[in-house]
């Protein structure tokens, strides 16, 4: 009688929906904490042990330490489309497959990004602000006037995938769409150098990864650069922006607001940026639709599965 092979073992460090985790305990052990908070990296390395798979997300610190506690890992699907809380050179040295989720968020952090931008220049949170003190005292012709897009120029930063959703959705606003070029000038009719995009954009979206020559790319001297006028959006990650800057920047009107989604040291904001009304200040609500975000969860599985089925990952990093 030829043996079974045992069943794989699969950590999940979150909750996912019950029809998702059905079709990975089909074929898996799977082990999910209880409770929703999130594991630090002693636990999380405590509990990858003996895991074949980790189904992880963004906030989760898969450190080399991590990866070396779990010597039987084969794959770590991370639940986001970036991966800079996973040491990626440190798995590949061990073998191990990293997968992210792209394209299936596109479309909800792109309309998300068009959120923030037209509550930033049309003044809509202060509005509701004071909507909600009682402190409104009926229209006026000056009341809390904002700004028009149609005409405007949109910088992009970030050419990948939602950075281009976010470009195309430009001509309904009545906007022009310009990108950073990647390095230096370009020729490319639609790109700028990032100082040139810099100074002549009224509205900067940041659509880029987060690297070690992207971190504070948007600095005390990128902020200076900048209309007076223009208004600086972050849907990428948190330190992307160097968020003393940015309070600098308002304090002393150097631009005229800002939008984020994302910030330096998630859930912690800079205490300057709470009290500004120019800034609108989400909670990291990017992927934030039922649809979307059952769909990276499902695309986090079938990479697992597949990578423990012999197979290969669908969307390896």
């Amino acid at each position: 009688m030829i043996a079974e092979s045992p069943r794989p073992s699969v950590l999940l460090t979150r909750r996912i929906p019950s029809s998702v985790l059905a079709r990975l305990e089909a074929v898996c052990n799977v082990e999910v904490p209880e409770g929703s908070r999130a594991l630090d990296e002693p636990e999380l390395a405590r509990r990858v042990a003996g895991k074949q798979g980790l189904i992880s997300v963004l906030t989760d610190p898969v450190t080399s330490a991590v990866l070396d506690a779990g010597t039987t890992l084969a794959v770590v699907a991370n639940i986001a489309v970036g991966f800079n809380n996973i040491d990626v050179a440190h798995a590949r040295r061990r073998g191990i497959v990293v997968t992210n989720t792209p394209d299936v968020l596109t479309e909800a952090t792109a309309e998300l990004t068009w959120a923030l931008i037209l509550t930033a220049v049309r003044r809509l949170s202060e509005g509701e602000r004071i909507v909600r003190r009682g402190q409104w005292r009926g229209w006026t012709l000056e009341f809390l006037l904002g700004m028009e897009l149609r005409g405007k120029q949109l910088g992009v930063i970030g050419r990948g995938r939602i950075g281009r959703a976010v470009a195309a959705k430009a001509p309904a606003f009545g906007m022009r769409a310009v990108f950073a070029a990647r390095s230096g000038r370009s020729t490319v009719s639609d790109e700028l150098s990032l100082d040139e995009l810099l100074v002549s954009s009224d509205v900067i979206t940041l659509h880029t990864p987060l690297t070690q020559d992207t971190r504070h790319l948007i600095d005390r001297r990128a902020l200076a650069r900048m209309k007076r006028s223009a208004f600086l959006v972050n849907t990428s990650r948190g330190p992307v922006v160097d968020e003393e800057a940015l309070a600098w920047a308002l304090r002393e009107r150097l631009i005229a607001g800002a939008a984020l989604d994302v910030y330096e040291r998630e859930p912690e904001i800079v205490p300057e940026l709470l009290a500004m009304e120019n800034v609108v200040l989400a909670p990291h609500l990017g992927s934030a639709t039922r649809e979307t975000r059952t769909a990276m969860i499902d695309l986090a599985v079938n990479n697992v599965l597949a990578v423990l089925q012999g197979r290969p990952p669908l969307t390896p990093v």
